[in-house]
């Protein structure tokens, strides 16, 4: 546990790999609980512990997230379960941003074809509708497809989908779909459909032909 002396002693510190929380007052020497925990944001969880609260401030600081908010005296226990809900928080909050990070850095070892494959795959396409969809071979998609999962380090497909799933959370809507970069495909042409060999055309319009 440490202590500050102020909110700037505490924004001036880093704060360490350790999972943990605040115990914020109210009523602080600088900038208040309220403003404190506006300016630290979702970077820490917050438990309030103040003696002078009342009903609009308290309203304020769960909206803005806090974990709890707790008045003097106070009953150690309620204190120290405050403290536990906010820490586990901290440690799930760690996790997750750990593992969206380590997915981020082999999503950017992919190449753009490589994550138009993998889009495909998120998307429950099988390979030859990959391949169709992409202009490439069948063969080549599940080269493609090997290397993803190499990249990827996904034992299974549920893991890969997972994995994908998880990064689209970094990329726009247009670009989970496309890689960044990839240069847009253009509409294929269907061909016009050709005319009854009985028919001429004279000017813009088709007529039959007279007997």
């Amino acid at each position: 546990m440490r202590t500050f002396p102020s909110s700037q002693h505490f924004l001036a510190q880093s704060r360490g790999d350790q999972p943990g929380c605040l115990v914020l007052d109210l009523s602080m020497p600088g900038l208040n609980g309220l403003e404190l925990q506006e300016r630290i944001g979702a970077a820490c969880p917050v438990v309030f512990l103040s003696g002078n609260a009342d009903i609009a401030a308290s309203v304020q600081a769960m909206k803005a997230g806090a974990v709890d908010f707790l008045t003097k005296p106070v009953d150690r226990e309620k204190l120290l379960a405050a403290v536990r809900i906010a820490i586990g928080r901290d440690r799930s909050a760690r996790a997750d941003r750990e593992a969206r990070e380590s997915i981020a850095s082999r999503l950017a070892k992919l190449t753009p074809r490589e994550r138009e494959v993998l889009a495909g795959v998120v998307a429950g396409k099988l390979n030859k509708q990959i391949a169709a969809q992409l202009g490439t071979a069948e063969k080549t998609v599940k080269v493609h497809r090997a290397r993803v999962m190499r990249k990827m380090r996904a034992g299974s497909l549920a893991d890969q989908r997972a994995s994908a799933t998880a990064s689209t959370a970094f990329m726009p809507r247009r670009e989970a779909s496309r890689a960044p970069g990839a240069r847009p495909r253009r509409p294929r042409h269907r061909p016009r459909p050709r005319p009854a060999p009985w028919a001429w055309r004279s000017g813009c319009r088709w007529r039959r032909t007279p007997p």
